[in-house]
């Protein structure tokens, strides 16, 4: 069946990476029906793709994980992308609330919804991360190599208790998420097969209608505190916390190739660049954005290299399934930055 005739569902739409993934899915060709939570929201996603107008529409999902939320948007759609799920790690007051139960609940409603009420659709593509594979007792886990034969290990009563770090839950529900829904294939008889996508940290330019600097999403701040106004050349460049990356628009990418690529059914895909420092983010900022040199931490130039101790990654299976070819470190970053430079000027 050609683009122009299917129907792909896409959650979240307005979101950081998903308005990426649609971006991908509508130069494609395909129909794109997204979610949005708001009749308002819907309004700036149809701002943000008016040129692809007839290929577009809407449909407002308040709850990812209310019980049939998704019944009606997967009516007549012939594959499905699921990116919506929390991504918050501060203001948590209640770990199961607002982390566990909403990306676990929402995977497995849009799975049910598409078994009950959608047996044309053949692959559902989820959006895990790299929090699903990524041990957190082991911290950089010298001489590893993370693939996609990688899962956090930790159990749902560890994130739910009390006093639990909400990065713990965040990347426990990741993990969660993933293994119901791979769970729910193997035991239920449905007509579609899953892929999984779980890149790290996210970084490359804003296309969401809902970018605001007010309330940037959590990489993109990461950036904007290297660059914006508030900082100086003479900030110290921060320590790591995380130590992989990848661009945006591969993420998309993947998503996209995820749903085509016959052989890519029933596979987890690693979706990553490889390791990064600040060094190397200040570096990149300094050398192609010379009139903002005077707000971007100088740090020790050049001396940016991952220490040896952090483990490494592998990612030939989505370059030889996927067909992915990476962008450089270099280009995710400024490109990020001239988006927030935009956003900056908008705001002025």
């Amino acid at each position: 069946m050609a683009p122009e005739d299917q129907i792909i569902l896409i959650t979240g739409a307005s979101g950081f990476l998903a308005s990426h993934v649609v971006d991908y899915f509508l130069r494609a060709g395909y129909q794109v029906r997204g979610t949005v939570r708001s009749s308002a929201t819907a309004e700036k996603v149809r701002q943000t793709f008016s040129g692809y107008a007839p290929q577009l529409t809407l449909a407002i999902v308040e709850d990812v994980a209310r019980p049939g939320a998704f019944d009606t948007a997967v009516n007549g759609v012939h594959g499905v992308v699921h990116t919506a799920a929390p991504f918050q790690v501060f203001g948590v007051e209640d770990n199961e609330r607002d982390l566990l139960k909403p990306a676990i609940d929402g995977t497995l409603n849009i799975l049910k919804s598409v078994r009950e009420f959608a047996p044309q659709v053949k692959r559902v593509v989820l959006t895990s991360s790299f929090a699903a594979m990524f041990d957190p007792t082991k911290d950089k886990w010298p001489g590893h190599v993370y693939s996609e034969l990688d899962w956090n290990p930790t159990p749902y009563e560890a994130a739910a208790a009390e006093g639990a770090p909400a990065g713990l839950a965040y990347s426990t529900a990741k993990s969660l998420a993933e293994r119901y829904a791979w769970d729910f294939v193997k035991s239920n008889k449905v007509n579609f097969d899953i892929t999984t996508i779980m890149p790290p940290m996210i970084y490359g330019p804003n296309i969401n209608a809902t970018a605001d600097l007010a309330k940037l999403n959590t990489s993109s701040m990461d950036i904007y505190r290297l660059m914006s106004p508030q900082s100086k050349s003479s900030d110290p460049v921060p320590e790591n916390m995380f130590w992989s990356f990848v661009d945006v628009r591969d993420v998309a990418e993947a998503h996209l190739r995820a749903y085509q690529v016959v052989e890519a059914g029933g596979e987890r895909f690693f979706i990553c660049k490889g390791n990064f420092t600040y060094q190397q983010f200040v570096d990149a900022l300094r050398a192609h954005l010379p009139d903002i040199k005077a707000r971007v931490p100088i740090g020790n130039p050049g001396a940016g290299e991952v220490p040896s101790d952090v483990y490494t990654i592998d990612t030939s299976k989505s370059q030889r399934i996927l067909g992915l070819k990476y962008r450089p470190l270099e280009e995710t970053i400024v490109d990020a930055a001239r988006s927030l430079l935009d956003l900056e000027a908008m705001s002025a």
